[in-house]
């Protein structure tokens, strides 16, 4: 338990950051999941907008730190590989 103003404030803190964080990671699998639905259904024009906008989101998470760098180049790397497969 906290000691301090300060370190109960942290705490505080701590616990908000994680459930923002935790939605942006959940976001992020929610449109690397709809690529892949896209993908199972043989949608191309429809894989291909959706990859984009989980390049951006994943992007995002990695310039805030909350998945690491090679993490993000492995899921783009594995659905742009699907994608260019359908063409």
């Amino acid at each position: 338990m906290a000691n301090t103003k300060q370190a109960t404030k942290r705490a505080r803190q701590a616990e908000k950051h994680r459930v923002e964080n935790k939605w942006q990671v959940s976001r992020m699998n929610t449109h690397i999941k709809r690529v892949v639905a896209a993908i199972e259904s043989k949608d191309a024009t429809k894989a291909k907008a959706e990859y984009q906008t989980a390049i951006s989101v994943t992007d995002k998470l990695v310039n805030k730190g909350l998945i690491h760098k090679n993490k993000a180049a492995r899921h783009k790397s594995r659905l742009n590989k699907h994608i260019a497969a359908l063409a």
